[in-house]
């Protein structure tokens, strides 16, 4: 039965990387040459099983390859979306040459995490446009994760950049993430930003737009947050453009806002 299931995962491991050679190859040999072939190969890599581990990296890493670059095609698709929509606050120079979008739920471990990293993003950048695009893909699970992002947006539409980007640090100065957020946390963070609780119509009239920042993170094929774009606000392309899905470095970030203004 070892050999069995050893032989059955060498064939699941190896089909993806070598179907193409395989039906290049097979129409060479009888049937019962492929079958000595196969018996063969099955011996070896019962012999070698360190080789199905670097297989499945290697055709991990293809995969990883293709859905970064997938990505990437979309975000240029999907520039204007990204960098130039009127509901999704942002902070920074409205004429920036260089915009950085983070999409992000308050309730996310590792939006948490970036979130310092990211601040000292923004105040080492100061000629950047910064666009923080509210995803509360937690809500389900945790009801705070959509009322701090609707209110949010209520105080983007009302106070502007400045409100908005110390309410957004001052909830995640908290430090309460993964269904710790509380309502008094959130009016806490309303406060810090010397603005005042949205109405109910206030927070319905954000549906919209979280909803467009939902719609657009599952385009560019993002499945979890944080995520990250770092591209011109003209002249976009793949060469200029980063993707970063997932918590990355201060130095990562760096890299691609440098890459996004003509460097290497």
């Amino acid at each position: 039965m070892k050999r069995q299931t050893m032989t059955l995962l060498a064939s699941l491991v190896l089909a993806p990387t070598l179907a193409f050679a395989a039906d290049s190859a097979t129409a060479d040999f009888t049937p019962a040459q492929q079958e000595a072939i196969g018996k063969i190969a099955a011996d070896y890599m019962l012999q070698h099983p360190e080789i199905l581990v670097q297989v499945s990296q290697k055709l991990q890493a293809q995969q990883a390859d293709q859905q970064q670059q997938e990505t990437l095609s979309a975000v240029l698709a999907n520039s204007k979306a990204l960098t130039e929509d009127p509901a999704t606050p942002s902070y920074g120079p409205k004429d920036a040459k260089v915009a950085f979008v983070e999409f992000f739920d308050y309730q996310c471990l590792y939006c948490s995490h970036m979130a310092p990293v990211v601040e000292q993003t923004v105040k080492a950048n100061p000629n950047v446009r910064f666009v923080f695009k509210e995803w509360p893909i937690f809500g389900d699970r945790w009801k705070a994760s959509i009322t701090a992002a609707e209110t949010g947006m209520a105080i983007w539409k009302e106070k502007g950049a400045q409100a908005y980007f110390d309410y957004h640090n001052s909830i995640y100065r908290t430090g309460h993430d993964e269904g710790k957020l509380t309502d008094a946390d959130i009016a806490g963070a309303v406060k810090a930003a010397k603005a005042t609780q949205p109405t109910d119509a206030q927070r319905k009239a954000t549906h919209e737009a979280i909803a467009s920042n939902d719609e657009l993170a599952r385009t560019l094929g993002f499945s979890g947050t944080p995520g990250f774009v770092v591209m011109p606000t003209s002249g976009a392309t793949a060469a200029n453009t980063t993707v970063l899905p997932g918590a990355v470095s201060a130095e990562e970030l760096q890299a691609a806002i440098v890459k996004a203004q003509g460097g290497k």
